[in-house]
């Protein structure tokens, strides 16, 4: 009986200490991040960087075929990186101490948006190009110096490879 007493008491005066840490287990079981994995943002850059490939294959492949001699032609480009862009930056520094010896700073950096509400987007600074690692090129005409020579320098112009990165082989 003196048990249950104590038992009573303890709980009276400790409850609401006993139901804040065990809501805050509750929350600690709970998955972080909202189910988002770090994989997810370097698959889709990854993902985006094939879309781009793909597409700069596809109108270079139908400009190449227009060649003079050319004929059928399949392109290959493969891409050391994909096209990045540089987001504008808001950044705030503040210093703590003396003016003219502070002893510790702060940088405080945001991305800039424009727009409001779900129509909000980053303000991009600058965009740049894939770089490409080298191109492959098979054409009925391939065998044709003439050809090879003008293909080569479209590719070459279009991409910004040298010579030594594009092949251009005769198909069958």
């Amino acid at each position: 009986m003196k048990q249950t007493e104590t038992l009573k008491a303890l709980w009276s005066r400790w409850k609401y200490a006993a139901l804040i840490a065990a809501a805050g287990a509750a929350l600690l079981l709970l998955p972080a991040g909202g189910g988002r994995t770090d994989a997810a943002p370097a698959a889709e850059m990854e993902e985006r960087v094939q879309d781009t490939v793909r597409e700069m294959e596809t109108r270079m492949e139908a400009i190449l075929k227009t060649i003079d001699g050319a004929g059928e032609l399949h392109l290959m480009l493969a891409a050391d990186t994909g096209t990045a862009r540089q987001l504008a930056q808001d950044t705030e520094l503040s210093y703590s101490g003396a003016v003219s010896a502070p002893d510790d700073y702060l940088r405080r950096e945001e991305t800039v948006l424009t727009g409001s509400g779900s129509g909000e987007g980053p303000v991009v600074t600058q965009t740049r190009c894939p770089t490409w690692r080298g191109a492959l090129v098979v054409c009925q005409g391939g065998g044709d110096a003439q050809v090879r020579f003008a293909v080569t320098a479209a590719v070459s112009a279009l991409t910004g490879l040298g010579a030594d990165r594009i092949t251009v082989a005769k198909c069958q």
